[in-house]
């Protein structure tokens, strides 16, 4: 069992361990303030001004060794692909695959010359990088330009579109820039040439690539085409990186920002990149462009993860993706169908069950034709028909008013449908008993042709009695006594 002092003294030992770990991390830390120093100071005395200092892929032994075996070889196969699969152990596969990062690395280097001609020609003409954005047309357009403050006597016709070289040249008459002094010219120069040898030989990296992309890639080459399948593969770095690349960014691969100087921008592909470069696309009517680039890119992401595990190396699978795009973007163009007239349904040979009875009677005469309706709706042969505003304006009366008497004839019966039975009891009561009232047109003197005036009362010649005497009872009926019958003992 250890004691308190071995305890107390296993600490010190603790202690003094983690003091030397810290003395060696301090003194690891110095050693990279010192190198960050060194670096920083590197920096400072760089001298930007030398274009070897900033550019120096082609002055290295890789660049030029891997542009030597690119000669030779396109020397060698010029005529095309060669027939057959590529394997990852042949020499031959590994040129490829170098020459894909050495595109990358051109392309980065370019970017880099292209940011030195821009800090050296912004003082002769700083809006110029505004106006021409692709790094190889901008040291093509500064190299032919030089010190000339004229630009009518450049001629940039073979460089630029025509809408851009206006826009330079008015632009070029209001800028605020002086010439440059001759050695800035002349390092400007040498990195415009620098630039466009750059230019040059990352198109004979993709050349030979392309000449080997029917072994490398054979489906990726079977959609796209050898050359864009080559500068995609160039771009991404390999097949294996764009075969890792979602379609979507494999879209834009390629896409350069485009100066439209001011016009419109409706028909311009503002998101695609080197697909815009194939058959298929260059095929395809204007407005289904952009589905089709889409299309394409998820196909060609496919392709490419196929190539990259060797699943069919006689392209079949591109066959099949290239044939499938084809279809889709003609099913695409075809027409809507027509639309087809819609059949009236079968006509009932039943004849429909209509409820009968008093209220289906009372429903047809309420909306029946009235013989005045039907008059008015006829004419006679060779009678013209009176109208209300006259000569034959306004509302026909077709043979109302011909039937002799030339007046319209109203009937003045009231329709039964109109009135309830209680209304009509009241009726007929009235036109024989004149009305519970007594009109001051009521006379009790009767005309008879025996007697002649006759006074009489007109409620006893409709057969009526007084207004005592009851209809249940008789004036000269008697009641009768009935005798009780006697009780039988």
């Amino acid at each position: 069992m250890a004691t308190l002092e071995d305890s107390f003294l296993a600490d010190l030992d603790d202690l003094s361990d983690n003091e030397a770990e810290l003395d060696e991390m301090d003194g690891e830390t110095g050693k990279e303030e010192d190198d960050i120093d060194m670096d920083m100071a590197d920096l400072e005395t760089l001298n930007y001004d030398d274009l070897d200092n900033v550019s120096k892929l082609q002055k290295s032994q890789r660049y030029a060794d891997i542009m030597q075996k690119v000669e030779e070889a396109l020397g060698k196969d010029s005529d095309g692909a060669e027939k057959g699969a590529v394997l990852e152990d042949d020499p031959e596969y590994k040129l490829i695959v170098d020459c894909n990062q050495l595109s990358v690395d051109i392309e980065n280097e370019i970017v880099i010359v292209h940011n030195f001609i821009r800090d050296k020609y912004k003082l002769k003409f700083q809006e110029l990088e505004s106006l021409v954005n692709h790094p190889i047309d901008y040291a093509r357009v500064v190299k032919k330009i030089g010190n000339e403050t004229d630009l009518t006597l450049v001629d940039l016709g073979e460089l630029l579109p025509s809408a851009i070289i206006m826009v330079v040249s008015v632009t070029a008459l209001t800028t605020k820039g002086n010439p440059l002094p001759e050695d800035v010219l002349q390092k400007t120069l040498e990195a415009c040439d620098r630039a466009l040898d750059l230019d040059s030989a990352r198109k004979k990296v993709l050349d030979f690539v392309e000449s080997k992309m029917g072994s490398i890639a054979p489906n990726l080459s079977t959609i796209v085409g050898s050359a864009v399948a080559a500068k995609l593969m160039g771009t991404a770095g390999g097949l294996s990186a764009l075969a890792k690349m979602p379609a979507c960014n494999i879209q834009v691969l390629g896409h350069k920002k485009k100066n439209l100087a001011g016009f419109s921008s409706a028909t311009t592909q503002s998101r695609v990149g080197y697909l815009e470069q194939t058959e298929i696309f260059q095929s395809t009517p204007p407005a289904f462009r952009t589905r089709a680039s889409r299309l394409l890119a998820a196909k060609s992401a496919l392709a490419a993860r196929v190539d990259a595990s060797r699943g069919d190396p006689a392209g079949a699978e591109g066959k099949a993706l290239r044939e499938l795009i084809r279809k889709k973007i003609e099913k695409w163009q075809e027409p809507p169908p027509a639309r087809q007239p819609k059949p009236l349904p079968v006509p009932d040979s039943e004849p429909k069950k209509r409820r009968g009875g008093r209220r289906l009677r009372k429903m047809k005469e309420r909306y029946a034709v009235t013989d005045m309706r039907k008059l008015a709706n006829r004419m006679a042969f060779g009678t013209p028909e009176e109208s209300s505003l006259g000569d034959g304006l306004g509302e026909g009366y077709g043979m109302l008013g011909q039937a002799g008497s030339n007046r319209l004839r109203v009937s003045s019966v009231p329709s039964k449908l109109k009135i309830n039975a209680k209304v009509a009891k009241k009726l007929k009561e009235r036109q024989y008993t004149g009305g519970a009232t007594t009109s001051g047109l009521t006379s009790s003197l009767a005309f008879t042709p025996v007697q002649g005036i006759e006074l009489c009362n007109p409620q006893q010649a409709l057969g009526l009695g007084s207004g005592t005497q009851s209809t249940y009872f008789s004036e000269s009926g008697t009641f009768s006594k009935l005798t009780k019958p006697s009780k039988k003992i």
